[in-house]
């Protein structure tokens, strides 16, 4: 039996050299280690005896190291694992990570690495658990409303805004959430607007880092030459302006997440300092000869194709394959139309509260135009046009000549199972605006942001006067 204040970590490896080699790097570390020849095994230990973390190889005799880990998740989700595994089933292990295992190390690994990995599962633990017990004992009994105006709506949580419903969707959400137990790093793909920024925020609040920082870095829209010292920082005079040292952007998100957007837009040179921090878990600032461990989860994403621009050699295959862990690709909104209502519902719930007005609502006929759009620009377009029918609706409820829908750009894809043409969908969309107006032209126009003259050549183009 280990002392208390020691950690226990559980090594299971059918290898014995291997199992002495880790007993004797922990027992150096400071740690105490539980070591098991199989995974039957290791369950039997786990019953009789506390386990702060678990070491398992991934392929074993029996239920090997992934049966392990389902025995582990359903009955002590709160004990991290790392998996080993060698070069040839690294596949295994990143499906590992997917099922809810905290990191995995391929073999040969070094034996600081490990421990730096293990100390860092550990301190994560500690902080979540910390974090938790401080926010439940300053937690207000009760609150008291505002006397002079109702409380405000409370805006939806982020993973109600990305909806559920679609089965697209819904298999999307079920990897997320397995996902949020590790602190792998996570490469999300999708298209501009589909709710990136929000899945990583998802991940970061679930995951054992969640008492850190959340930190976002658009690599977009930085330009190149700040990008190093806006993720590295610099120190006193090592550049023009640079007149006192700056804590960069990755020292910031020490302990907790870091997000970098756009990740397909960062120059060559950036690619190597970032695949440096990767796989060392160091930066160095602008000007500074000083290495500074820093300790977080990265999370990228973009829009851009990266294995095409690996195979153009615009972007390092060594750092994609740090990146990708862990691939998550969010769906397209057209491709997962079920989710609209809700979608809109929540959106209107954040938009009103944000505004400080009464809850709208959407009429069934504005909603069959807003489920029928192709929307190119996703939800982001979703929550836009939204907003501006709250400016244009009277009262409460949206109706279609409230909604501006544009017409995507030519080559967009189209919503799959679209039961209206663009044609018809404008069409009927100036009719509904037209009825809002009571018949008043220039009222119809006004309401659809769009020009008398506009709104003739249309009235004339699609025979409205006709009916």
């Amino acid at each position: 039996m280990s002392k208390p204040d020691i950690p226990t970590i559980l090594v299971v490896d059918d290898d014995e050299s291997i199992l002495e080699v880790l007993e004797a790097r922990l027992l150096s570390a400071g740690l105490s280690p539980l070591l098991a020849d199989r995974a039957e095994t290791a369950l039997e230990m786990l019953a009789d005896e506390p386990v702060d973390l678990i070491i398992s190889d991934v392929k074993m005799p029996g239920m090997g190291g992934r049966g392990l880990l389902k025995e582990v998740m359903e009955h002590w989700p709160h004990i991290p694992i790392i998996m080993l595994t060698a070069h040839g089933t690294i596949p295994d292990a990143v499906g590992s990570i997917q099922d809810g295992a905290a990191d995995y190390l391929t073999k040969p690994f070094d034996g600081k690495e490990l421990v730096r990995r293990v100390r860092a599962r550990l301190e994560g633990r500690a902080e979540t658990a910390a974090t938790g017990a401080s926010m439940a004992a300053s937690a207000p009994k009760s609150a008291s409303k505002p006397a002079s105006r109702p409380a405000p709506q409370a805006a939806p949580s982020a993973r109600g805004l990305l909806g559920g419903l679609a089965p697209a969707m819904a298999r999307f959400l079920e990897r997320l959430d397995r996902v949020a137990k590790s602190t792998a790093t996570v490469l999300l793909f999708g298209e501009s607007g589909t709710g990136k920024e929000m899945a990583a925020r998802i991940l970061h609040e679930a995951s054992p880092r969640a008492g850190g920082p959340f930190v976002v870095v658009d690599c977009g829209s930085t330009q190149p030459t700040l990008l190093e010292s806006e993720l590295f920082g610099h120190v006193k005079g090592s550049f023009t302006h640079a007149v006192k040292d700056k804590k960069g952007l990755i020292e910031e998100a020490d302990q907790g997440t870091l997000f970098l957007d756009e990740i397909g837009n960062i120059s060559p040179d950036m690619q190597t300092r970032l695949l440096r921090f990767l796989q060392e878990g160091t930066i160095r600032r602008v000007g500074d000869n000083h290495e500074r461990a820093v300790a977080c989860r990265v999370i990228a994403a973009t829009n851009a194709d990266l294995p095409r621009m690996v195979a153009d050699g615009e972007f390092r295959e060594d750092l994609y394959y740090r990146l990708k862990v862990v691939t998550l690709t969010i769906p397209p909104l057209r491709e997962r139309r079920e989710d609209i209502p809700a979608l809109v519902d929540g959106l209107l719930a954040r938009l009103c509260a944000r505004q400080q007005r009464p809850r709208a609502e959407v009429s069934a006929e504005a909603m069959r135009l807003l489920e029928s759009h192709p929307w190119p620009g996703n939800v982001r377009e979703l929550e836009n046009t939204l907003e501006a029918a709250l400016v244009f609706c009277h009262g409460d409820v949206i109706e279609p000549g409230d909604l501006q829908l544009e017409a995507p750009p030519a080559g967009a894809p189209a919503a799959s199972g679209t039961s209206l043409s663009l044609e018809d969908n404008e069409r009927e969309t100036i009719i509904r605006a037209l009825e809002a107006a009571g018949g008043v032209k220039k009222d119809a126009a006004d309401r659809l942001g769009i020009s008398r003259r506009a709104i003739h050549y249309k009235i004339k183009k699609y025979g409205i006067g006709e009916e």
